[in-house]
C-alpha cells in the first residue's frame, strides 16, 4: 500500500480512462495474466514456452508453434496495440526518442535504474527472483526493454516492443505466482503479492516521469507535440504490461501528481538495493575499464540526490563532481546548440556517455535482441 502519511486519493479523472474513481493500485495485479501463468507453471509447461518463444521476436511475428492452446487464446487477444494508440505520436516518439538519445541512454541508464535500488519492494523484489543472483542478465533484460521501447520501428511489425511487453507481462504474473514462496522474500516483504498496478506505475514514474522532468530542467529542447508523443508511448507501454487504463496518467500534470503518490514518500535503502546498485555500477565500469567510475557515481548521485548516494553507500569523488556541477549543463547546452564552446572536461563526459551508450545498446550481450525467458523458480537458496 501507499505511504500512510499520503493515502491514495488520485482521481482517475486525470486518466486516460476519465472515470473519475479512486482505486488503490497496489490491491490491483493481473486478473487477465496470473492465473494462466500460475496454470502453466504447475503443469511445467513454462520450458516449452520459452524454447517456443526464441523464435518469437518481432511485433509482426505469426505466434510460434508448440505454445499451449490457452496461451494462443490469451495472446490472440493480448498481442496487439490498444485501440486508443495513437500511431500518429508513436512515430512522433520514436523521432523523439532518436534525437534526445544520448540523454535517455544516461538518465535511463545511471538515473532510473540506480533509482530502482532504492525502491524497496522493487529491490527485494529483483533480489529475490531468479534474475538477482545474475545482475547481468538481469540487466540486460532491463536495458533491452528500455531500447526497444526507444527504437525508431518500436511499435512496427519490425520492432520488438509489443512482443517484448507481452513477454515482460507474463514474467511479472511468474513472479507472482513464486515469488511468495520464498520464505527469505516473505520475511522482508510488507506485501502479500508482488508487481501490483501500483508497483509497476512506480516504475514507470522512476522511467518516464522522472525523465521528463529531468529534460525539462535541463534545458532540453521539447516541443509540445514531443512531449504529448513520449508520454503517449508510455501509456502505450503501461496498458501493454496490464495496467488498468484508470491508473494510466492523462497528461504530464497527471503523471507529476500521481508521481508525488506513488515514487517520492516509497524511496528507501534496503541491504538488497544497495547490493544491486554496486553491481549495476559494475557492469557500467566494465565497458570502459573503470576509466569513468567515479564520474558514474557522482552522475547517479548528480541526478539523483547526494542522499540517495547516501543510502547506496556510493564513494565519493569530488573532483568528478565539481566537474558535473560545471561542466554538465555546459555539455549539454553545446549539445543542444545553445553554445558554441566545448566544455572543460568534454572529452570524459563524452566518454561517460558512450560507455553506458554501449552496455544500453548492447542490451549487455547482443547487439540486437536479449532474451526475455519465464522464470520456473526464485533465486537460489531464497
Amino acid at each position: 500500500m501507499a505511504d500512510p502519511a499520503k493515502a491514495w486519493a488520485w482521481s482517475s479523472a486525470n486518466s486516460i480512462a476519465a472515470t473519475n474513481t479512486v482505486t488503490d493500485p497496489w490491491s490491483v495485479w493481473d486478473d487477465d495474466t496470473d492465473p494462466l501463468v500460475a496454470s502453466l507453471l504447475d503443469a511445467g509447461q513454462i520450458p516449452a514456452v520459452n524454447t517456443a518463444f526464441q523464435s518469437w521476436i518481432n511485433n509482426g511475428d505469426a505466434l510460434p508453434s508448440g505454445l499451449p492452446a490457452n496461451l494462443v487464446t490469451y495472446l490472440q487477444q493480448f498481442n496487439k496495440l490498444p485501440s486508443w494508440a495513437d500511431t500518429t505520436k508513436l512515430a512522433n516518439a520514436a523521432k523523439f526518442n532518436k534525437r534526445v538519445s544520448f540523454y535517455l541512454f544516461m538518465l535511463y541508464g545511471l538515473g532510473s535504474g540506480i533509482m530502482s535500488t532504492v525502491i524497496p519492494r522493487e529491490a527485494r523484489n529483483v533480489y529475490y527472483s531468479a534474475g538477482g543472483s545474475d545482475m547481468k542478465t538481469r540487466a540486460a533484460k532491463t536495458f533491452t526493454y528500455g531500447y526497444d521501447l526507444s527504437a525508431a520501428d518500436a511499435f512496427l511489425p519490425t520492432g520488438h516492443f509489443i512482443t517484448t511487453s507481452n513477454k515482460t507481462r507474463l514474467t511479472h504474473a511468474a513472479v507472482r505466482h513464486l515469488l511468495p514462496q520464498s520464505a527469505k522474500w516473505r520475511s522482508v516483504t510488507d506485501n502479500a503479492i508482488p508487481i501490483s498496478n501500483g508497483d509497476i506505475l512506480i516504475t514507470f514514474h522512476s522511467l518516464g516521469t522522472f525523465v521528463h522532468r529531468k529534460l525539462k530542467s535541463w534545458g532540453v529542447r521539447m516541443s509540445a507535440t514531443e512531449e504529448a508523443a513520449y508520454l503517449h508511448q508510455w501509456q502505450v507501454a503501461l496498458h501493454l504490461l496490464g495496467v488498468r487504463d484508470e491508473f494510466i496518467p492523462a497528461t504530464w500534470a497527471a503523471a507529476d501528481d500521481q508521481s508525488n503518490y506513488v515514487l517520492t514518500p516509497l524511496l528507501a535503502p534496503t541491504p538488497e538495493g544497495i547490493d544491486l546498485a554496486n553491481t549495476l555500477l559494475n557492469l557500467v565500469a566494465q565497458v570502459d575499464g573503470g576509466l569513468t567510475r567515479g564520474l558514474q557515481r557522482e552522475f547517479a548521485r548528480y541526478v539523483l540526490s547526494d542522499k540517495i548516494g547516501d543510502w547506496l553507500k556510493l564513494p565519493r569523488d569530488y573532483v568528478a563532481r565539481g566537474l558535473l556541477d560545471v561542466g554538465w549543463p555546459a555539455y549539454v547546452a553545446f549539445q543542444e546548440g545553445l553554445s558554441p564552446i566545448i566544455p572543460s572536461g568534454f572529452n570524459l563526459m563524452d566518454q561517460l556517455v558512450r560507455g553506458v551508450a554501449m552496455l544500453f545498446l548492447n542490451n549487455g550481450t547482443s547487439a540486437s535482441y536479449t532474451p526475455i525467458t519465464i522464470p520456473t523458480g526464485n533465486r537460489a537458496g531464497a
